[in-house]
């Protein structure tokens, strides 16, 4: 089966030099300083070949003296034009991944969480993390390389041109061959070999990830070994491609060799045709054959290049398709400001999560003023949350409408719409910062004094006081002890902080004791009791409260008398 590819080689490279606009100078700088180290690599050979045979009669053109001095300002030209690459090119190479990560960051943002619900989040690590890491490369170690392919070969051609246009024409083919045939078919022949590492890399560190993740369950459970075996089927996946890669590479860094020797061949077989014919040029000949070995051994280098751009340009692809992926919901271009929610009316709202697929909503209508209580219940699978994520416009719905004070939710600002409606769900995740921190997530401009009224309103005061540093507590220490009703009220501080005007709650006691559900209850009902709450939970207790249950069946909704 063939393999597709989203993007062509020519893009790909166009793009990356568009990103390294930024570091133009310090690339500019690196490039120059490559094009000088090999020129003087040139020089070295070609004036060194001068004084040898200065030295030795052959001829009585310049002096020892200038050529030793030419030979020596070339040597140091070489190490001053590789210390002046490397510093520089590394520079705007690590200046430019650093934009890279944002840029990331900005694109998962942008597409969470609808289009990254199918993603794997170890895959995506290893986008943000590995693959941003190797494109390092073509910044740092290529740019440089394509001028002096460019230069070099030209630079040697002027001067056989120069001796005899002969050496000019057996070397044309060479330079051909070495410098733009063979590094292009090893990169079309190699590129598959080299995103399918990637993928198996990837495929490697999601697995690793949620095995760490789900530890616990998996030791209760018994499933070390299969998941072992797992960890072992996937390695071998990798040390396939490896394999692979390792096999390209030393291929295409070996088979250039058998043309460095025939260019050397073809020299010596025009020079001897030369003097057969009594146009003999033996000092012409020697400078020759060595600043063509100079111009080899750099043209060579561009081998190694093209191997490592196998993977280089795998990596790009993996994270242009990410950039690129086309969001669930855009912005709205002319955004309607809808001030307080005083009514929610979902219109004959239909949602399928795939073209085509089964549709979760049918024809779903509901209207709800402000200061309702709505219960939503059903069976699992019956769309419960869908709705509640349907609200906070994480998907648009296939069929219908949502409106907010009569308002399509189509022309609401997302943020307006994140400041007016708060979700709490399930699962609260915490992030590694400090539990302030964590519970300022619903206002980061919150004060310490509101920080600690939101705790102590969601019954997390007494807790955290009996934390190693209180509110200052790092969350990446101490995460993983915290049980899942103290995370859970975590969020709830969160949606407490954030005051919005319309509160969606999914299953929010479901890792609550039943004393700390009364608890949360209690606070709703003094807090919130002017606000409109949508509430799911399969507990009768959760929704005591509530002014009318609605229940949904086939995608439908039906009110149940309170």
């Amino acid at each position: 089966m063939k393999t597709r590819f989203s993007y062509s080689i020519p893009e790909m490279t166009a793009r990356l030099l568009r990103i390294a606009k930024p570091a133009r100078r310090d690339l500019s700088a690196a490039a120059a300083a490559s094009v000088v180290g090999n020129l003087a690599h040139m020089g070295l050979m070609g004036f060194g070949a001068l004084l040898l045979l200065r030295c030795a009669g052959w001829t009585d053109a310049g002096s020892p003296a200038l050529f030793g001095a030419l030979t020596a300002l070339s040597a140091a030209l070489i190490a001053l034009g590789r210390y002046v690459e490397g510093v520089t090119s590394h520079a705007g190479a690590y200046r430019l991944l650093a934009a890279m990560r944002v840029r990331l960051f900005e694109s998962i943002r942008r597409l969470a969480p609808a289009c990254l619900m199918d993603r794997r989040k170890g895959d995506l690590i290893n986008i943000a993390v590995s693959d941003i890491e190797t494109v390092e490369f073509f910044f740092a170690h290529t740019i440089g390389p394509l001028f002096t392919v460019i230069l070099l070969p030209l630079t040697t051609l002027v001067l056989a041109l120069c001796i005899h246009p002969l050496f000019a024409a057996v070397l044309l083919p060479v330079y051909l061959v070495i410098a733009v045939g063979f590094p292009l078919l090893a990169l079309k022949i190699g590129r598959p070999v080299g995103l399918r590492y990637r993928e198996s890399l990837g495929g490697m560190k999601s697995l690793v990830l949620e095995s760490v993740y789900g530890i616990k369950d998996i030791q209760i459970f018994g499933n070390g070994p299969a998941r072992l075996a797992r960890v072992q089927a996937q390695n071998r996946r990798i040390n396939r491609a490896a394999h692979l890669l390792t096999l390209h590479r030393q291929t295409v860094a070996s088979a250039p060799t058998f043309f460095v020797y025939l260019a050397r061949i073809l020299l010596l077989a025009a020079a001897t045709y030369l003097a057969l014919h009594g146009a003999q040029d033996p000092v012409g000949t020697v400078v020759l054959s060595f600043v063509a070995t100079a111009s080899f051994s750099s043209t060579f280098s561009l081998t190694t290049v093209i191997s490592s751009l196998l993977e280089t340009y795998a990596a790009a692809e993996r994270l242009f398709a990410l950039e690129d992926t086309e969001p669930e919901v855009e912005e709205a271009p002319c955004p309607v400001p809808v001030g307080p929610i005083e009514e929610i009316d979902f219109d004959r709202v239909g949602f399928a999560y795939k073209e085509g697929g089964e549709e979760i909503l049918r024809d779903f209508s509901l209207t709800v003023h402000k200061g309702d209580w709505v219960g939503i219940v059903g069976e699992s699978g019956a769309g419960k949350s869908t709705i509640l994520r349907l609200l906070l416009r994480f998907w648009n719905p296939t069929s219908g409408e949502i409106r907010l004070n009569g308002v399509p939710l189509q022309n609401v600002s997302l943020e307006e719409l994140r400041l007016r409606v708060a979700m709490l769900e399930q699962d609260t995740f915490l992030i590694d910062a400090s539990i302030a921190e964590n519970i300022a997530l619903g206002k980061p401009t919150a004060t310490r004094q509101e920080i600690r009224w939101a705790a102590r309103r969601a019954g997390l005061a007494d807790f955290i006081e009996t934390l190693p540093d209180g509110y200052e507590t790092q969350m990446g220490k101490m995460s993983a002890r915290l049980s899942g009703g103290e995370r859970q009220r975590v969020g709830i501080a969160r949606v407490l902080l954030a005051d919005p005007d319309v509160i969606v709650l999914d299953e929010p006691t479901a890792s609550l004791d039943v004393l700390h559900e009364k608890e949360l209850l209690k606070t709703l009902r003094e807090l919130y009791r002017g606000k409109t709450l949508l509430l799911i939970s399969h507990r009768l207790s959760t929704l005591t409260d509530c002014s009318r249950i609605v229940r949904l069946r086939q995608g439908r909704a039906e009110e149940d008398a309170v």
